[in-house]
This record gives C-alpha cells, structure tokens and sequence, in this order.
C-alpha cells in the first residue's frame, strides 16, 4: 500500500494524503523557445550561521544556493538574481546580495547560462530623509558592481525613491540619469505594494493609471537602454493594457503570478515573457508547458498549467511578501535543500496548515518528485 501522511486542514480537521510521483523531468531537446522566462529564485539558508538576524552572508548555504539555480537552468529557464524572492529587502542585506549575484554570474558564465541580477537602492539605511541625488548615486553603486563582475540588470524599484519623490517628473530624471550610464539595455521592475507595502504610490501616483502613464513615458523615452518591464500589480487587465503600450522592442515580463497562463500565452494581439516567483517552486511543470506552446499545442499548455494557479495563488495569498516561506518549503520537501529553514526565520511566517494545503496542491500539479521523501520531511516538519 502506498504511503501515506496525515495533513491538518484549514477546518482544523485532519485527513490522510496519499502523494503520487511527479511525472515531469529534464525536458529532452534543449530549452524552450517560444517565451523567454526568468525564474525568480529563493536562497538556501545556512542552517548553522551564527547571525540570528539573517543578515550576513554566513546566512547563506552557498553550495546549496547555486545547486537550485543549476536545477533551475536545467530546466531552460533564465534566473532573476538577488531579487524579492531571494529576501532581498527581508533578510538579504546588499552585501550578502552582492556576494550572491557574483557567485551566480560566474555559475551562470561557466554553464553557458543567463542570469540578470537586481540593481536597487537597500544599502541606503533606513529611516534617513534622502534627496533625490541619494538615490541616483545608490542605484549608480549597484549598477557599478553588477557590470563589473559581467552581470546584466534589473532595475529595482526602490523604497527609497517612493520616499523622497515628490512627482513623475522626479521618476522621470532618475530614471533617464541611470539609464542613460547603463552599458546595456536593463529589465525595469515595478512592484507593486501587495508585495512591499513601502513601494506604495511608485512612478509618483497611487492611481495605477496617472502610474502607468509615467512609466510609459520613461520607457518610450529611454526604450533603447530598456530590453523590458516586469511588473508585479496582481492585475491582468493593466498589463495587457501596458503591453500593447510599449515599444516594439520592449519586452513585458509578467510578474503576475495570480494570471501568468493565459498572460504568458496571449490574445492573438500580443503575448508576455515571464520573470515569476511561482516559476522557483514550479520549474518542472512550467518547463513542460513551454515546450508544448514551442510545438503549438495549446490544449496540453493549458491542461499542465491550470492546476499551478490554485498552488500559486495559494503561495502568494495575502499577506503576499511571505510567498518566499512556501517557496523554500517546497524545495525541502522535494529534496532540492536538506532543511526548512530560511534567512531571518521567515520559515515561520506561514502556518502549518497553509504549507500543508501547499503540499497537496504541488502534488495536484505533479511536482512531487519522490513520495517517500516527501512524507518523511511532512512527517518531520508537523512533529516539531
């Protein structure tokens, strides 16, 4: 009989869950190709680093780390570096980050793989009132490093920005200032404040339209140092609108991990690229999903990717920047890391039930790679 592990549920009930294998392995015939797509990835704590506040690099399982990217580019997808899924702004201080992007660059340039690293402006110390020249020679250092070690870019938003901005005109500058010294074209990033309450009004406006528009505005005027944007609002309906708004060789990245199916695949007018959260947990099946669209089969892209949407909407339930705890999870229950544990403790930022329910639905979505395994490490995980 096979194994079995009994599950709390959210009616404070238990039940008993038999798991099945997972049937989605390393696609044979080289990565996808029909839509370029970033994996956002998680970092591997180092569960004896003798820096309870999580921010030192002693934090980090390095090893570890960089094995999850080469499971990730394995699978064909490009990595986004150092970004919101790495802690980055919750436990993954700018040191700790820079060390990590100049590990995975040199990974990344040594398999022939692609990476883009995070530039923003969280070294700056929090609690300080900053002019808007702060923020230009902030983004400049991160630039800086990030080229010197032969990466390419994410523009972040940044808080500190949020903070000192006091009109599009202000994003406006900034942004041409910083992109106008970039060597090469950078994906911006618009997060929205369901994942950092702190970036609330970014481009200068809390009406998503007056934001759209500046941010329209900087990129037409910056488009030849911009290979695209990522935006992150939960709001299908804007980033189709923004997207058949960019220029034509301006990549939309969807950051929506509520709607990426049906964004990623399009409607008929145009399509987004990818660079998702979801895409750390989900690789496998995300992978397979990409090479039915590369052959043109619709019905099976959609088949492998609707049961990931109640798993990721799940993950990324409010309060939405504890995604990364189910994320981690995850990996430790697939045997990708050999513990739950997390930078700064997040691995308690989430209930059991909430991971238990995660658990369930990835085995819906067939990522379970080893049953038994996995049922230990549940086991493991409800006894302590």
């Amino acid at each position: 009989m096979p194994a079995n592990v009994e599950l709390p549920l959210i009616t404070g009930e238990t039940a008993v869950y038999w798991p099945t294998e997972g049937k989605y392995k390393v696609p044979e015939g080289g990565p996808f190709k029909s839509r370029i797509a970033f994996a956002a990835a998680h970092v591997v704590a180092n569960p004896l680093g003798d820096r309870t506040d999580g921010i030192a690099a002693d934090s980090i399982d390095w090893e570890g780390t960089l094995a999850y990217r080469r499971h990730l580019w394995s699978h064909g997808f490009a990595v986004a570096e150092a970004m919101d899924t790495s802690q980055r702004g919750m436990g993954l201080d700018w040191p700790s980050a820079l060390e990590l992007m100049t590990r995975s660059v040199a990974e990344a340039h040594t398999l022939g793989a692609k990476v883009f690293c995070g530039a923003g402006t969280d070294h700056m110390p929090a609690g300080r009132h900053y002019q808007l020249d702060d923020v230009i020679a902030a983004y400049q250092l991160q630039f800086a490093a990030i080229e010197k070690m032969g990466g390419r870019i994410i523009m972040m938003a940044s808080r500190a920005l949020t903070a000192c901005a006091r009109s599009a005109e202000d994003y406006a500058n900034v942004y041409a200032k910083i992109l106008g010294e970039s060597s090469q074209p950078v994906i911006l990033h618009w997060l929205g404040e369901v994942f950092d309450p702190q970036l609330a009004g970014f481009w200068g406006s809390a009406n998503l339209d007056t934001a759209m528009d500046t941010a329209i505005a900087v990129i037409r005027t910056n488009s030849a140092k911009i290979d695209g944007i990522k935006i992150s609002l939960l709001n299908a309906d804007y980033e189709v609108e923004m997207r058949r708004r960019l220029p034509p060789n301006v990549h939309m990245y969807t950051g929506d991990d509520f709607n990426y199916p049906a964004l990623i695949k399009g409607d008929g007018i145009g399509y987004s690229h990818a660079l998702l959260g979801i895409f750390d947990a989900i690789a496998p099946v995300a992978a397979a999903a990409f090479h039915a669209l590369d052959r043109g089969d619709v019905a099976t892209y959609d088949e492998i990717f609707e049961p990931t949407v109640a798993l990721s909407r799940h993950l990324f339930q409010s309060p939405t920047y504890y995604y990364k705890t189910g994320i981690t999870f995850l990996a430790y229950i697939n045997g990708y890391q050999n513990h739950f544990k997390m930078i700064g403790g997040q691995e308690q930022a989430r209930t059991k039930v909430h991971l238990a329910t995660a658990f369930m639905l990835a085995d819906k979505c067939g990522l379970i790679r080893d049953p038994d395994l996995a049922i230990d490490r549940m086991r493991l995980y409800l006894s302590t």
